[in-house]
């Protein structure tokens, strides 16, 4: 190999034009292929048990995102002005080619079950707006005595109504979210205000913000790489090479996504950030070397140095690239989508970088010329701080092992307070419009989340038995009153209630499942035959042997949806003696089984890439102890990490759960070199000089490292999206502790386990 790296040093032109015209063409192809994915469903597992099943419900019940349109007069709905809102909105929607014109429900399309002289009968609340007060007042009594459209399409104040447009996932665009906006914001008077929330909105918004949160990051982060770069090398020759290195190896991960037609999703957006700060290392490690070497042999030539560089540094420089791909490698045991394919293309890139690294600088060092001679730094106490501070661990390692346990116990128990979060809403500012907007629609409604319990029996017409009926509404009522997160409810229940109701004359006696399933089946036939039945389809099958229950949620964060799931379930026993199976649907649920498939990939990927890096480290250093001594402070950093999480109520979502493969990706890195140059002083035999002189190398260079690699993580501080704002303080942390953890603990650990001076002792 080392070989093989010199024979570059006599083409460095040809380098660099090969590694310019093949740059340029992932760029174009980049440019030309990339695309943002704004459907979350594509975020999920699409052949997992639970998204099967819940596609299979979603085509059994018309089971849809709904786009929700909120109509505010403070004053009341019940105006002219108001109610013509209402009905412009309602036939724009319809007249959309996104949107199927049976998906849009508003106080203006909803059914209004009454009773009549001749039995029952299904109308609308109006076709043509009302203008006298009487009319006005005629259609507020409507609307209130209608349970199933009182508190859910009109709010219980009465100064919002709901239009509700139901869409198909692949029909959504960044067009069409746009449309959606200015169709709203036309509407708006001076008396009303339009309000926008659901589902496909949030995509639209995270589509939106996405991109725009990438290209405010990476001019911010390679600036303050840039500036870090040169305080810490102090020669701008090193800093643009340094540079050049990360900019070509991430323009070669998006090209190479494009170039797979794999999309960029949210969490993707980070990989820049990623590989800018992580692509620096090599070169931090690489020149901290050279200019070492030069300040010995200010007389040597560029050849000479450079080859030294690279005959020193190759093996540590591939070794750490080796670890740090393997840590992101090993989020290919995520089943979800974007970890899988963030941790991919960022191995890739990060192999990329070790290539540049190994032959972009070198050729750019003979290109151009040597840094220069730093001749301050050959006075007897060069290393003096170095040396201090490493006589001062050794002496008080008790100390720093006893803090650090402490520290680590600490830490577990925070772990145990980690929580995962799968909610979309979640990763805007609480006070951003989007989370206002749910938050206001939430206030006056059931909510803007939903859960939908998919009850299955073998036996045909098992939904008209009184007995079933009633313990769905029981269920119902129950879940809804004892969580205050769950809105509302509905269900076949809710017609057969309203049925009976008008059946009596409007008496809230039957406001109740009747005990007659001969006169269930009557209601049904009687809807059927004078309501719309496309409607009665979105919660019972044809056959009544599946019926759909939905639950409304105001937050869509894992704990409502778990909290509700566990009030369901209690009533799991009850339908089963009845030859009922219970199971979920829904976007809601599917955020939920997300959630259960991000933490066991995390800690599949913690595990695996644990034990692969343990195993690397063995191999590269041919002892197995050294693979276990280099891997504790990165196990040591993962534990405090993840308990400063649960500390700090910081959930473990699709961005945080990326947290542990960083930590292991880029600390190790640290343990590397310095167990490298350890190694290599060992020679001397003396211990405590071994020591000084690796803190006075490595530890120099990881201090560089440590220092570039928070400060572009700190970046991720100015991201719109507060998940990225916690993974940048998280990863910062992290490689302070690692930084940390390694000239500390690691150094203690080599040194009292004499595991290089063994054999030297017995000499």
């Amino acid at each position: 190999m080392e070989k093989i790296l010199k024979q570059t040093l006599k083409y460095p032109y040809w380098i660099l034009l090969v590694i310019l015209i093949i740059s340029a063409v992932f760029f174009s192809k980049m440019i030309e292929n990339s695309r943002m994915e704004t459907d979350l469903d594509e975020y999920m597992p699409q052949d997992h048990p639970a998204f099967v099943y819940s596609d299979q419900a979603e085509e059994w019940f018309n089971i849809k995102d709904g786009i929700i349109v909120a109509v505010e007069n403070k004053n009341n709905i019940y105006n002219e002005e108001t109610l013509n809102i209402i009905i412009e909105l309602t036939k724009t929607f319809q007249k959309l080619p996104q949107i199927e014109k049976a998906d849009v429900t508003s106080l203006y399309t909803a059914d209004n079950i009454i009773g009549t002289e001749d039995g029952m009968d299904v109308k609308a609340f109006y076709k043509k707006t009302p203008t006298s007060a009487e009319d006005l007042n005629e259609l507020r009594e409507k609307v209130k005595t209608n349970e199933m459209v009182f508190g859910r399409l009109v709010s219980e104040d009465e100064t919002v109504s709901v239009i509700i447009a139901a869409i198909n996932d692949n029909v959504f665009s960044q067009e069409f979210y746009e449309e959606i906006l200015t169709i709203a914001k036309q509407a708006e008077t001076e008396n009303v205000k339009i309000y926008v929330a659901g589902r496909p909105i949030v995509e639209g918004t995270m589509a939106l913000l996405g991109p725009a949160d990438m290209k405010k990051m990476v001019p911010i982060v390679l600036l303050v790489i840039i500036a870090v770069l040169y305080l810490t090398l102090r020669n701008v020759q090193s800093t643009i090479l340094t540079l050049l290195v990360v900019l070509f190896s991430t323009v070669w991960a998006f090209g190479l996504m494009a170039l797979l037609n794999i999309p960029i999703y949210a969490v993707s957006t980070m990989i820049p950030v990623m590989l800018i700060a992580i692509g620096v290392a090599d070169g931090i490690h690489l020149f901290s070397h050279l200019q070492l070497y030069i300040n010995k042999n200010p007389e040597a030539t560029k050849k000479e140095a450079v080859s030294d560089m690279l005959a020193k540094m190759w093996k540590p420089v591939v070794m750490t690239s080796v670890t740090t791909a393997v840590g992101f490698i090993s989020l290919l045991t995520s089943q979800v989508y974007p970890i899988k394919y963030f941790g991919l293309f960022t191995a890739f890139g990060v192999m990329v970088a070790m290539v540049f690294s190994l032959i972009l600088i070198p050729a750019g060092v003979m290109i151009f010329k040597l840094p220069k001679p730093k001749v301050k730094e050959e006075k007897g106490n060069d290393h003096h701080f170095a040396f201090k501070s490493t006589i001062k661990i050794l002496k008080y390692k008790s100390v720093t092992i006893f803090a650090t346990i402490i520290i680590v116990v600490v830490s577990i128990v925070g772990i145990g307070k980690v929580w995962i979060n799968s909610s979309f809403l979640d990763k805007f500012e609480r006070d951003s419009e989007i989370v206002l907007t749910d938050a206001f629609i939430n206030e006056h409604f059931g909510g803007t989340s939903t859960v939908n319990l998919i009850l299955d029996s073998k036996e045909k017409d098992a939904f008209k038995n009184p007995a079933v009926l009633k313990l769905v509404n029981k269920m119902q009522n129950d879940v809804v009153d004892s969580l205050h997160l769950v809105g509302n409810s509905f269900s076949l229940t809710d017609y057969i209630n309203r049925m009976n109701k008008v059946m009596h004359a409007d008496n809230e006696k039957f406001n109740n499942i009747p005990n007659d399933q001969n006169l269930i089946a009557q209601y049904l036939l009687l809807y059927e035959m004078s309501g719309d039945p496309e409607n009665l389809w979105k919660v019972v099958d044809y056959n009544y042997n599946k019926l759909n229950v939905n639950f409304q949620l105001k937050s869509d964060n894992s704990k409502t949806i778990n909290a509700a799931i566990a009030e369901i379930e209690k009533f799991q026993d009850d339908f089963k003696k009845l030859g009922i199976e219970m199971k979920y649907a829904g976007s809601g649920y599917k955020g939920l089984v997300f959630t259960d498939l991000i933490l066991e990939g995390q800690i599949m990927s913690l595990v695996l890439s644990l034990i692969i890096v343990i195993l690397l480290l063995g191999m590269m250093f041919k002892n197995i102890w050294i693979g276990v001594i280099g891997s504790v402070p990165i196990i040591i950093t993962a534990i405090i990490g993840f308990g400063v999480m649960g500390w700090a109520d910081i959930a473990l979502n699709t961005t945080t759960a990326l947290l542990s493969s960083i930590a292991i990706g880029i600390g190790i890195d640290y343990a590397v070199h310095f167990i490298e140059q350890y190694k290599i002083n060992s020679q001397s035999g003396d211990k405590l000089l071994t020591a000084q002189k690796t803190m006075a190398h490595s530890g120099r260079a990881i201090l560089f490292n440590a220092v570039v690699v928070i400060a572009g993580f700190m970046v991720l501080l100015f991201s719109v999206f507060p998940p990225n704002r916690e993974l940048g303080a998280l990863v910062s942390l992290n490689m302070f502790i690692s930084f940390i953890g390694t000239i500390t603990i690691m150094l203690i650990l080599l040194n009292k386990t004499n595991i290089y001076f063994k054999n030297k002792k017995e000499k």
